[in-house]
């Protein structure tokens, strides 16, 4: 049975800042993760998409980093990909619409996460096609909690 979890966690703690990593991050329901850009200290959320939360949390397989950079010739790291949660095992597109846990905490697929002009821009590379439906997945929080790298993600 391949291991579903949580291999890597990125925060920038201002727009445009570099990505750093953590082993763990407090995560807020409604909010978001403490110290992320993205953080809602109040109950309003930044972003929506069908009044859904759209910028709590992000999350990309590790995969589909590894095989961009095997196929294209590129050594990207995978903060380079601007998401929060980097995970391993899972198929992040089969969550969209659908609720699933990282250490017991709630989360639910509001959308993929599709690359954007600003991802192209900061890469420096084409990253279309290739990276289109493959981007990650959007997520709303629902429980507060900790995520830490090695957590499990769970789903039916």
């Amino acid at each position: 049975m391949t291991q579903q979890n949580v291999v890597a966690i990125y925060v920038a703690s201002k727009f445009g800042s570099l990505m750093s990593g953590h082993t763990a991050v407090s995560v807020k329901a409604g909010k978001g993760i403490e110290g992320d850009r993205y953080f809602s200290d109040s109950a309003r959320n930044r972003s929506s998409y069908k009044g859904q939360p759209d910028f709590e949390i992000t999350l990309i397989e590790s995969e589909v980093i590894s095989r961009f950079n095997q196929d294209m010739g590129y050594s990207f790291h995978e903060s380079d990909f601007r998401r929060n949660l980097i995970t391993k095992g899972v198929r992040l597109n089969s969550l969209e619409g659908k609720t699933f846990t990282i250490n017991g905490i709630e989360l639910f697929g509001v959308r993929l996460c599709e690359p954007c002009a600003s991802l192209q821009r900061r890469l420096g590379v084409s990253i279309l096609p290739e990276l289109v439906g493959k981007g990650g997945l959007r997520a709303q929080i629902k429980a507060n909690g900790i995520i830490r790298v090695g957590d499990g993600l769970e789903y039916n």
